[in-house]
């Protein structure tokens, strides 16, 4: 299944998913809610311009 994607897209879902934890981990454990929304909007950011690029591509 993973051979579907790319190295490029899949180091971007990794990152996509690892801003996640960080975002969860400033707002819960460090109760720092504007640093984990700052974070938190990057990852719908990310994957906005992995689809982006990939029907670029297409076309």
């Amino acid at each position: 299944m993973l051979r579907k994607f790319k190295l490029s897209e899949l180091v971007i879902l990794f990152l996509v998913v690892f801003l996640i934890f960080v975002s969860e981990y400033y707002y819960v454990v460090l109760k720092d809610h504007d640093r984990a929304l700052f974070i938190g909007l990057w990852p719908p950011t990310m994957l906005l311009f992995l689809v982006y690029f990939n029907l670029k591509k297409q076309q």
